[in-house]
C-alpha cells in the first residue's frame, strides 16, 4: 500500500510543495521500528526548506518533527512495542554529549526525507517514547522547539531556580522556554512587539513584559528590571543579539537559537567581553536531551501551546500562517 506524503519540489516554493504517493515502508528490518505518524509541527527550518532557502533534492519530504505510534518492531528492538505512542528526534546521528556533526546532512526533512509523510521504517533509536497522556500533535511540538528550549536552559545553562530568564517573543521555542523556566523557578522577561500577546504570555507566568516596538533599547530595560538577566534565549540573532547583550547579567549566558534577523551582522564584543558572558550556538540537541526533556514533563505535566493545525496537504497554507506571524506557541499538521 502507498504511503501519502507531500514533496519539495525544485524550484522550491511554497506553491511547488507536492502531493506524493510513495511506496510501501515494508516491514522493519533488525534494529527498525515501522511508526504510522499521525501529525508533524512547524519550525523555522522547515520553512527555510519548503521556500527553497535551505536547497534540497527534488522530491525530498520536508518536516523535521514526526509523532505516532510503533505498528511493528524489528528484531533485536528493546525499547519499543506495538502501539507505543513515538515522537522522532532531530539528529540521528547524536545520541549524547557533545555534537559529532555540523551540519544537517542526517536530519530528516534537510539531508534526508522527513516526516510529512503517513508511515515510515526507521532505526529505533531515530524516535524516544512520548510524553505520558500526550496526543500525537501535542508530541510532535517536541522534536526541534521543546528540545531546543530544554537544551538552552536545562543541559546548556544550566539553569538555577530563582535566576532570571528572557525569552523573545511568542513562537515555538520561546513559550517552550517560558514554561521550563517557570517550572525551574526562575523569574522571566518576555519581549514580544503585540501588547496583547505579552498578555498572554503573562498569564503564562512571565514576570516582566517589554513591547521591543515601543522600547527599542529593550536590552538596557531588561537590565534595569533584573539587575542583569543570567539566561538569554536568543532567536533573532543578529538583528537582536546587541539588545540581548545589553540585557546580559555579568557572567551570563546566551544560548543563540535563531536567525530570523539574518545570518551575519554587527556585533559590541567589547561589551560582551566587559560582561564576561557566554555565548552558546544551538542547533536542537542530542537523543539524550530529549529522553531528559520527556522525563522532566512526565514530572511536572508541562503541555505544549498549539495555536492551530492543519491537514497535510495544506503545508502550504500552514508556512504562509507562520510567515504572518500570527501564531502563538507552535503550528501543528494533522497527517491523520
Amino acid at each position: 500500500m502507498s504511503v501519502r506524503a507531500i514533496t519539495v519540489r525544485n524550484p522550491a516554493t511554497l506553491d511547488s510543495l507536492t502531493p506524493a504517493d510513495l511506496p510501501d515502508i515494508g516491514a522493519p528490518g533488525r534494529g527498525e521500528i515501522a511508526v504510522r505518524l499521525h501529525a508533524s509541527s512547524l519550525n523555522f527550518h522547515d520553512y527555510l526548506v519548503a521556500n527553497g532557502t535551505i536547497p534540497v533534492e527534488d522530491g525530498r519530504v520536508p518536516m523535521s518533527d514526526g509523532a505516532g505510534e510503533v505498528t511493528a518492531v524489528g528484531d533485536g528492538v528493546t525499547e519499543f512495542a506495538v502501539g507505543d505512542a513515538v515522537v522522532s528526534t532531530f539528529h540521528t546521528l547524536w545520541a549524547a554529549g557533545p555534537c559529532p556533526v555540523g551540519d544537517f546532512r542526517r536530519v530528516p526533512g534537510d539531508g534526508m526525507d522527513g516526516y510529512g509523510r503517513e508511515a515510515v521504517v526507521v532505526p529505533a533509536d531515530w524516535f524516544t517514547l512520548a510524553p505520558k497522556g500526550y496526543s500525537h500533535a501535542e508530541a510532535a511540538t517536541l522534536t526541534c522547539a521543546g528540545v531546543t528550549a530544554w537544551r538552552a536552559l536545562a543541559t546548556d545553562g544550566p539553569l538555577l531556580a530563582g535566576q532570571t530568564v528572557l525569552v523573545q517573543g511568542s513562537g515555538g521555542v520561546s513559550v517552550f522556554a517560558l514554561q521550563f523556566a517557570k517550572a525551574m523557578g526562575a523569574v522571566v522577561v518576555a519581549t514580544s512587539s503585540s501588547d496583547e500577546k505579552l498578555e498572554r504570555l503573562k498569564a503564562m507566568g512571565a514576570d516582566h513584559l517589554i513591547n521591543y516596538r515601543s522600547t527599542p533599547e529593550w536590552g538596557e530595560a531588561a537590565y534595569k528590571l533584573t539587575g542583569g538577566v543570567d539566561h538569554i534565549v536568543e532567536i533573532g540573532g543578529p538583528g537582536t543579539l546587541p539588545q540581548s547583550i545589553a540585557a546580559l547579567g555579568l557572567g551570563g549566558h546566551i544560548a543563540l537559537i535563531g536567525v530570523l534577523t539574518g545570518f551575519s551582522g554587527e556585533i559590541p564584543t567589547g561589551m560582551f567581553m566587559g560582561k564576561q558572558g557566554r555565548l552558546q550556538g544551538i542547533t536542537v540537541g542530542s537523543r539524550r536531551d530529549q529522553l531528559d526533556m520527556v522525563k522532566a514533563i512526565d514530572a511536572i505535566g508541562l503541555k505544549p501551546v498549539i495555536d492551530r493545525s492543519f491537514p497535510l496537504e495544506a503545508l502550504a497554507d500552514a508556512f504562509r500562517y507562520q510567515e504572518s506571524g500570527a501564531h502563538f506557541g507552535k503550528i501543528g499538521v494533522d497527517i491523520g
